[in-house]
């Protein structure tokens, strides 16, 4: 059913004004959200005239734009009496170490949901191995604001050269900035990082699966459909081969995505926890992907400063050999619920 048709509905059913103390859904100011408020911002919507609206009021689903979703949403509470909740986010912060030499990072809570994973329409850089796409279910889990920093890293395996692998490093002539995320590890030094993070915290910290990485990156339940992670304009959302210089930055550096999740395009690409394979068209729920992989290669995903800005969507991914390392390869921490 069309957002005119649900109008028109909605213009036989409510005749009179639903009193609402709140701002939110007051298009047109006047002290209540009634019908007239949708028939305001339509009318918004199509001619531009921002004398008529009071757009904080306007953005009714509170996504920080005025768009046909706000329409939907407005009609939709004058249907059902209820307005879907803005989005705050849920975080668990943990600190590794003490004193003057600990290290605080966040967790997000990310709520789960159902969505077709894969290629999506109108995405003018698919790839065949984006495809089939199917559905996919996952449970709530908590996934890292930002990719593993060095200073992270270090706090967990020493300050030893040998246990630090990162290129982009005071020692190979960089600023002595550890907020640079860790990179240029084998999946072996991966697994053991998070093993020791475990120890050192007593939680259960994993790689993502890939269905959880994608859902994250896309923005969860409160996705926008952007083309590329957290935007439609790759340089306000990642660092990529056109705009890096050729070098890594610190994280949080560009915009976040709906979630609040940082780098998740760019910076460096990411190792999942799943084996790589070819997509199955069928539904599932919590997948971990195919169970072995003749080429011992594992799912990365996200894009890097060296890669194109095509591989900064949130569909994009590849495989990597367990014991492939690269200055734009790095990780980000996950966890069950």
């Amino acid at each position: 059913m069309s957002v005119f048709s649900l109008f028109l509905m909605a213009m036989c059913w409510f005749p009179m004004a639903a009193q609402n103390s709140a701002e939110r859904g007051d298009v047109n100011s006047d002290g209540a959200v009634s019908i007239q408020d949708v028939s305001v911002l339509i009318s918004y919507l199509l001619n531009g005239d921002e004398t008529t609206v009071n757009r904080s009021a306007a953005d009714v689903n509170m996504d920080g734009a005025v768009t046909i979703k706000d329409v939907t949403e407005l009609i939709s509470y004058l249907l059902n009496g209820e307005m879907t909740p803005p989005y705050e986010p849920e975080y668990m912060t943990v600190t590794v170490g003490s004193g003057t030499s600990a290290v605080t990072f966040r967790m997000l809570l990310v709520q789960g949901g159902t969505f077709m994973m894969g290629a999506r329409e109108g995405d003018p850089y698919v790839r065949p191995w984006e495809s089939p796409v199917h559905q996919v279910t996952l449970s709530d889990y908590y996934i890292a604001e930002f990719e593993v920093t060095q200073a992270l890293w270090r706090a967990v395996m020493g300050t030893s050269s040998y246990n630090n692998p990162s290129w982009f490093c005071s020692t190979n002539g960089y600023e002595n900035n550890y907020q640079r995320p860790a990179e240029n590890m084998i999946y072996s030094q991966v697994t053991s990082f998070i093993t020791k993070l475990n120890q050192k915290t007593g939680m259960t910290f994993r790689l993502p699966t890939e269905a959880e990485w994608e859902f994250a990156a896309r923005g969860g339940n409160w996705s926008k459909g952007y083309l590329y992670i957290g935007g439609d304009d790759v340089y306000e959302v990642a660092w990529q081969s056109d705009n890096s210089d050729d070098t890594t930055y610190p994280v949080g550096t560009k915009a976040p995505n709906e979630l609040g999740l940082y780098d998740m395009g760019g910076n460096v690409e990411e190792w999942c926890s799943d084996w790589y394979g070819l997509y199955n068209e069928g539904a599932q729920v919590n997948p971990t992907g195919v169970s072995s992989s003749s080429t011992s290669s594992r799912v990365m995903r996200g894009g890097s400063w060296d890669q194109s800005y095509r591989m900064c969507r949130p569909t994009s991914r590849h495989d990597a050999n367990v014991a492939f390392k690269s200055a734009h390869s790095g990780m980000r921490l996950a966890m069950s619920k």
